[in-house]
């Protein structure tokens, strides 16, 4: 996570969409840098709403923009499938090398994930919450300059992000049932991630 004091602005690091390539380009240029440990780097928004936003907002003042990045839910669970099959993962009862991607998705489609694929939720990371503290700028991944134009002008600095954490890259391929049940049970991802304007804009969903 990353405060910016003078743009007021606060960039959430949602797991797996490449957020620690920005926070080493940026932390020269941040007020606060929190990067470990990795429940408070990666500070959902009821975390940040929690222990962060009230010092920041005494402190600072408030409103604090939040930006966050989201990627696409099939490719997200890609990301955590590669990663969990490197080669340090061996043996860990984390890893992914006794299971296809498709059984890594089903696993992860399932009211009690076993632990391979217990790897969190996009939307529920994103999740607004009931005093109206909530994302008010989300970027796709795969809008990389998007997000990067949006940072430059609102940092008002130019920089360029190395590539870090990249996991290894390997053909995955996803059943049409498999597809078919993520889209179900996984719909709250979808609607978010498809909800997503180009210039980052969306409408939260609301908290139940």
């Amino acid at each position: 996570m990353l405060v910016f004091s003078k743009a007021r602005l606060v960039f959430l690091s949602v797991p797996k969409t490449g957020t620690t390539a920005y926070q080493t380009a940026l932390a020269p240029h941040a007020a606060m840098v929190v990067s470990d440990p990795p429940e408070l780097k990666h500070a959902p928004v009821f975390r940040y709403n929690r222990f962060f936003r009230p010092a920041l907002e005494k402190f600072i003042g408030a409103p604090l923009d939040v930006l966050a990045v989201m990627r696409e839910p099939v490719d997200w669970l890609g990301s955590w499938y590669r990663y969990r099959r490197r080669p340090f993962m061996k043996g860990q009862r984390n890893a992914t090398h006794d299971v296809d991607f498709d059984g890594f998705v089903d696993a992860y489609t399932k009211g009690e994930k076993p632990s391979f694929a217990n790897v969190g939720s996009q939307a529920k990371f994103l999740e607004p919450q009931k005093n109206g503290t909530a994302v008010t700028h989300l970027f796709r991944y795969e809008d990389q300059a998007g997000l990067k134009a949006f940072l430059q002008e609102r940092l008002e600095l130019d920089f360029e992000t190395p590539q870090e954490n990249a996991s290894p890259a390997m053909a995955l391929e996803l059943s049409d049932a498999t597809a078919d049940k993520m889209r179900r049970k996984c719909a709250a991802e979808f609607a978010l991630w498809e909800g997503i304007g180009a210039d980052g804009a969306y409408r939260p969903l609301p908290k139940d």
